[in-house]
């Protein structure tokens, strides 16, 4: 899947997204750490949560985002559990931009192919951990509904795909409790 690189200073350098492939393993594991290194709020341990995913198998999606050949982006998405047993949703994260690429449209692609895959699979929706402003402009928001333990509630966002979510606590993979 290509999607043109949003406006931006750049917009003349076309971004190809695409899922991830063998050889993108370290380069991801790479961004990620670097992309995460300045973040005060970061357990500095998101490289090794994606690795641990994908060792459990447990990457639903895994894209990445490439400007001239050069990987400058990835994204996650794993599935989660509901306390009510309804299925079929997922935990979007980490996202991770190259901080020499942030602010040029790619986390942003990254959102809405990752969104897109999502619907094409018929999930019946998305959580995420995040800044509530930044991820409300791609339809998420904090729902009463949908709680993830040990986590202000207004960071906890949710996009559901199949009309109201359930009434339930999510939790994620053992992996997001990964170290190195």
């Amino acid at each position: 899947m290509s999607l043109p690189t949003p406006p931006s200073s750049n917009s003349d350098i076309d971004l190809h997204i695409r899922d991830e492939r063998p050889d993108d393993i370290e380069a991801i594991a790479q961004l990620t750490q670097t992309a995460f290194a300045d973040q005060p709020y970061s357990s500095h341990t998101e490289q090794f949560i994606i690795a641990a995913l994908r060792k459990a198998d447990q990457l639903t999606l895994s894209l990445v985002a490439l400007k001239q050949g050069v990987l400058v982006g990835h994204v996650a998405v794993s599935p989660v559990s509901l306390s009510s047993g309804d299925t079929g949703w997922h935990g979007l994260g980490p996202i991770s931009v190259a901080p020499s690429h942030q602010r040029q449209g790619i986390g942003s692609a990254l959102m809405h192919a990752a969104i897109q895959r999502l619907q094409a699979m018929g999930s019946a929706g998305c959580v995420l951990l995040g800044e509530p402003a930044y991820y409300a402009r791609f339809g998420f928001n904090a729902l009463p509904a949908l709680t993830l333990a040990g986590v202000p509630a207004e960071y906890f966002q949710t996009l559901s795909f199949s009309g109201e979510p359930p009434v339930a606590q999510v939790h994620y993979h053992d992996a997001f409790e990964a170290t190195a």
